[in-house]
């Protein structure tokens, strides 16, 4: 059940998959993959509007969505829904639980391996008829208090 895949923030690590997988290193993937690269979970407009704010290269928002969607096939991205019907992208694939921050709809990296193994391990084994099993994707969902608020 474990995702052995790593997080991608090598720029020469990222080239190479992209030659193994016939693709070019094209300046509107490359200015895609440093913006999450800097933002780690993100959703197409907000990758386009740091492109736009940090980089040169020439870019919409389409493009933006259509290379995020290539490169998460590809399991260099993940992605997840939230509860605003956007999609997050996320660079790190490998196992981990997200904190989803309901109002801002942001997402945080939590890294518990042992609760992840704790996870895993209750359900290890376990059936659910006419399923089976391929990951488990830990989501925490809330909100921020008071005390998040005068500190931010």
């Amino acid at each position: 059940m474990r995702n052995k895949a790593k997080k991608f923030t090598d720029m020469e690590k990222f080239r190479k998959i992209l030659k193994e997988e016939g693709l070019k290193a094209t300046p509107q993937r490359i200015a895609v993959h440093e913006a999450m690269m800097a933002l780690t979970h993100a959703s197409a407009d907000s990758i386009a509007e740091y492109i736009a704010e940090h980089s040169s290269t020439e870019i919409t928002v389409a493009s933006v969505y259509n290379i995020l969607e290539q490169l998460s096939s590809l399991k260099i991205y993940s992605f997840r829904l939230s509860s605003n019907n956007k999609k997050y992208y996320d660079i790190a694939t490998f196992d981990h639980i997200h904190l989803y921050d309901s109002k801002s709809h942001e997402y945080k990296d939590i890294l518990d391996e042992e609760a992840i193994r704790l996870v895993e391990s209750h359900f290890k084994g376990k059936k659910f008829r006419g399923y089976k099993i391929d990951s488990i994707d830990i989501q925490l969902v809330a909100h921020p208090t008071r005390r998040a608020k005068i500190q931010g």
